[in-house]
C-alpha cells in the first residue's frame, strides 16, 4: 500500500464512539475501600494508561467515592512484568496487564489475550463473553490467585519495525527482535531471536543495536515510541496479535470482601473501560498512520512465504503444548473450535462484504 492511496481513502477524520454501559445502583452506608492498581503500562502510552484510570474514576463515580483504586504506572512500584505476581502475593489489589507476559510461567497465559493466527477482537469478545472462556480463562487463573476481567483490546495490531525488508524467512534468521507472547516462539522457529522488553526499553534498544526489530502495538502508540526515528520498514500484519486483549487482574481474597454492589459496579465499570480502548484505537490509529507515512514510513506486507511458514510453526506449536502441558490441552480446543465456528460465520456474513466495500474505496 503506498503513502497517497492510504491517505486518499481514510483522510484524517475518521470518529469512533463507545457505546454506553449503565452503572448499577449503589445503596447508602456501603463501606469505604480503598485499593491500589499498578498498570504494566507507562503514562506516556496515554490509551493503554488512560483505560485503567477510566475503570478506577467510574468506580468513585458510581460509589460517591467509597470504592477508591488510586492508579500507579508501570514502575512506580512494581516492575512492567511483575503485576501479576503483585496482585498475586497481595503487595496490591489489583493490576491491569496483558495474559500473554507471563507465558514464561504457562504458555496457556497466551490465551488470555492473543495467540498467533487466533481470533480477532470481536470473537474473542464474543469467545470470552458467551462462548464459555470466562469460566475456563478463571479456572486458570486460579492457580495465581486472580480473577480476570477484561479490559480493553487494541484490536489487530501491526507486524513490527525492521531495520531491512523481509522479503523471505531467510531474511528473519538472526535478527534479534523484540516481541511478546507466543509470536516470540513462532518467531523463533523462523530463525528469529526473540526478546522480551518493556515499552520504557524500547527506543533505546533499537538505537543502540540491543534489537533488530520492534513489534508494540500499532501506530498510535508507535509513533509515541519513536521507532520511526531509527527505522522506516513498517510491516502488516500483526499475525500474532490479531486480538489482543489487556485484562484487570483482581486478587481473589480483595474480590470476594467486596460487597455485591461494589462487584456489580466493578464489572460496569470493567467492560465501559474495555469498549472504550478498542474504541479509541480504532479512532486514532488510522490518524497515527497517517503521520508515519508523511514522515516517510514504508508500509509493507509480510509475504506468502513468511505467512505460511509462521502458520505452519504456529500449528506445531499448539499440538506440542497440547501433549505436554494440561492447561493448554484444557483450554485450547475450546478455543478453537470456537474459532472454527465463528470463523465460518464470518466468512459468510462479513468477509464478502469487507472485501467488496474495501475495493470499492
Amino acid at each position: 500500500m503506498q503513502r497517497r492511496s492510504f491517505l486518499k481513502k481514510t483522510g484524517l477524520g475518521l470518529a469512533a464512539s463507545a457505546a454506553a454501559v449503565a452503572a448499577p445502583a449503589v445503596h447508602a452506608g456501603e463501606p469505604k475501600v480503598k485499593w491500589r492498581m499498578t498498570s504494566s503500562f507507562p503514562k506516556s502510552l496515554s490509551i493503554l494508561y488512560s483505560t485503567a484510570e477510566l475503570l478506577a474514576n467510574r468506580l468513585r463515580e458510581i460509589t460517591d467515592g467509597n470504592f477508591d483504586i488510586r492508579v500507579f504506572p508501570a514502575g512506580k512500584i512494581v516492575p512492567s512484568m511483575g503485576a501479576l505476581d503483585a496482585v498475586e502475593r497481595g503487595t496490591v489489589d489489583m493490576c491491569h496487564t496483558c495474559s500473554y507476559y507471563y507465558t514464561d510461567k504457562n504458555k496457556a497465559f497466551a490465551l488470555g489475550t492473543s495467540i498467533p493466527f487466533g481470533m480477532n477482537a470481536r470473537q474473542f469478545d464474543s469467545w470470552v463473553m458467551e462462548g464459555g472462556g470466562q469460566k475456563l480463562l478463571d479456572e486458570f487463573y486460579a492457580d495465581w490467585n486472580v480473577y480476570s476481567f477484561l479490559g480493553g483490546n487494541t484490536g489487530v495490531q501491526m507486524g513490527g519495525w525492521f531495520r531491512n525488508r523481509i522479503e523471505t524467512v531467510r531474511d528473519l534468521h538472526g535478527l534479534k527482535m523484540r516481541i511478546a507472547g507466543l509470536g516470540g516462539d513462532v518467531m523463533q522457529q523462523l530463525g528469529v531471536v526473540p526478546l522480551q522488553l518493556p515499552a520504557s526499553a524500547l527506543y533505546s534498544a533499537l538505537e543502540k543495536g540491543i534489537i533488530d526489530a520492534v513489534e508494540w502495538i500499532a501506530p498510535h502508540d508507535d509513533e509515541k515510541l519513536a521507532f520511526h526515528k531509527l527505522v522506516k520498514h513498517y510491516y502488516a500484519p500483526g499475525w500474532w496479535e490479531p486480538g489482543p486483549a489487556v485484562h484487570f487482574y483482581v486478587n481473589r481474597l480483595q474480590w470476594n470482601k467486596l460487597p455485591k454492589s461494589y462487584q456489580a459496579a466493578f464489572r460496569s465499570a470493567a467492560r465501559e473501560a474495555h469498549i472504550y480502548m478498542y474504541s479509541l484505537y480504532n479512532r486514532r490509529n488510522p490518524e497515527a498512520l497517517s503521520r508515519l507515512l508523511q514522515a516517510g514510513v514504508h508500509l509493507e506486507t509480510f509475504s506468502q512465504d513468511v505467512m505460511k511458514r509462521a502458520w505452519e510453526a504456529a500449528m506445531d506449536l499448539y499440538a506440542d503444548e497440547r501433549r505436554k502441558n494440561s492447561a493448554w490441552a484444557k483450554i485450547y480446543p475450546e478455543y478453537n473450535r470456537y474459532l472454527r465456528l465463528i470463523s465460518a460465520w464470518f466468512c459468510i456474513s462479513e468477509y464478502p462484504y469487507d472485501r467488496f466495500i474495501y475495493s470499492m474505496r
